[in-house]
């Protein structure tokens, strides 16, 4: 027989009996469809997380007080309480590691914020001038916070577009606006663009004021609560990692590292483990969305053993008349491949919608990889055969004068 004889044949076959034909194709189409959409959704997450961790800054190390207290037990981060960090270990790391691009000394606590009759809740930063190259921030309007602001402590604010809406309305000019920190009044003097959320919490619902003003008139102490450091590159954070580790457990005169008064927080470790959470949660939406693929393929396969046995007495003539083993063989295996196979594509047809409903009207954010639909394919070929290859082997095996004979 030729490959266009098989076809011929493999499409009448198929079409004698649409509604079954359509019922089994179904099962594959839904697992195929599953699996598509369900592991776009997973690497839909896995970006998105993996684009807000960036997105707080570009090759960061975070330096915050508290101690890891053993091994497997979580960082004591002590962010607002532990008080083991001061301006002057900055100023240390700024001096003496060169391949920091730069340095970022901040305290952050929340504190209640009025202005014109209207109040929020929020979290104010002490900084400096080098905050926003460290931590990935753009201004929008006005301007950010000056050396010389930070040398004469003056009472000047920096907005981020969540706060200012809370405090002004949406889209409102509040630059030259006062707003009262813990009843102290301070002025605005610009608006942070927008970044939206992070691992590491909301970036537009921030207040910046300058580091020394923070320390006199919020905090009333000296210490800072975390030290941003930008690395020039990838390969350059693990180096700064260990060089600002010595540097300030010299400072802090610790002999021993466990007992060190600080955490070292690498945002490339940060990212991998959460590309590694990720990717297990997608392997397992896959796999449970592939259970379906499995019962397609048992209704496959009992499918084609109903129709090697309503055919068996075509499958005796043909035989008598000089078809071959491999020939019949053939052609029940290439009928149960070009169901899996149509099922296949409009099961990625179906994985693609659901993947852009989900974005369209969840606001979900999905990726779709040529990798996945490869895949699909590749499965729905492979279980075509898988499954069909025993009724295939059944229909061949047949005894002809047997099948003549059958009623």
């Amino acid at each position: 027989m030729t490959i266009l004889d098989i076809a011929e044949e493999t499409y009448s076959s198929l079409t004698v009996n649409k509604v079954r034909t359509g019922l089994t194709m179904l099962g594959i189409v839904i697992g195929i469809g599953s699996v598509i959409a369900m592991v776009s959704i997973g690497q839909g997450a896995q970006s998105t997380i993996e684009a807000n961790i960036k997105s707080i800054g570009s090759n960061l190390l975070i330096v915050s007080p508290g101690a890891q207290r053993g091994p497997g037990v979580q960082v004591s981060q002590g962010r607002g309480t532990a008080q083991s960090l001061k301006q002057e270990d900055a100023d240390a790391i700024t001096k003496e590691v060169s391949l920091a691009k730069g340095v970022a000394p901040e305290i952050s606590r929340r504190y209640q914020i009025t202005a014109k009759g209207t109040n929020t809740n929020t979290q104010v930063v002490g900084t400096v001038p080098a905050y926003p190259d460290v931590r990935n921030i753009e201004i929008a309007n006005g301007s950010f916070i000056s050396d010389s602001q930070v040398r004469s402590m003056a009472r000047v604010a920096v907005l981020g577009p969540t706060a200012r809406d809370d405090l002004f309305g949406a889209d409102a000019d509040a630059v030259g606006e006062t707003i009262k920190i813990n009843k102290v009044e301070f002025k605005v003097i610009g608006i942070t663009a927008a970044k939206g959320t992070s691992g590491f919490g909301s970036q537009d619902d921030m207040v910046f004021v300058p580091l020394s003003t923070a320390q006199r008139y919020l905090a009333g102490d000296t210490y800072v609560t975390a030290i941003s450091i930008a690395a020039q590159d990838t390969q350059s954070m693990a180096i700064i990692q260990q060089q600002v580790r010595d540097l300030l457990l010299a400072r802090h005169k610790i002999t021993d590292p466990s007992q060190a008064d600080f955490n070292i927080l690498n945002q490339s470790d940060v990212v991998a483990t959460a590309s590694s959470i990720t990717g297990v949660f997608t392997m397992l939406l896959g796999a449970i969305a592939g259970i379906s693929l499995l019962v397609g393929g048992i209704g496959i396969m009992n499918m084609m053993l109903t129709t090697v046995t309503e055919r068996t007495r075509e499958i005796g003539l043909r035989k008598a008349i000089g078809a071959k083993r491999r020939d019949i063989s053939t052609q029940f295996l290439a009928e149960s491949v070009m169901l899996t196979f149509t099922g296949g594509v409009i099961g990625v047809l179906l994985g693609w919608a659901i993947a852009w409903a989900v974005t369209a009207f969840a606001g979900i954010a999905t990726s779709i990889s040529w990798s996945s639909v490869l895949l699909a394919f590749g499965v729905s070929a492979g279980i075509g055969i898988v499954f069909g290859y025993y009724p295939a082997r059944r229909a061949a095996g047949l005894n002809p004068i047997e099948a003549l004979r059958y009623e």
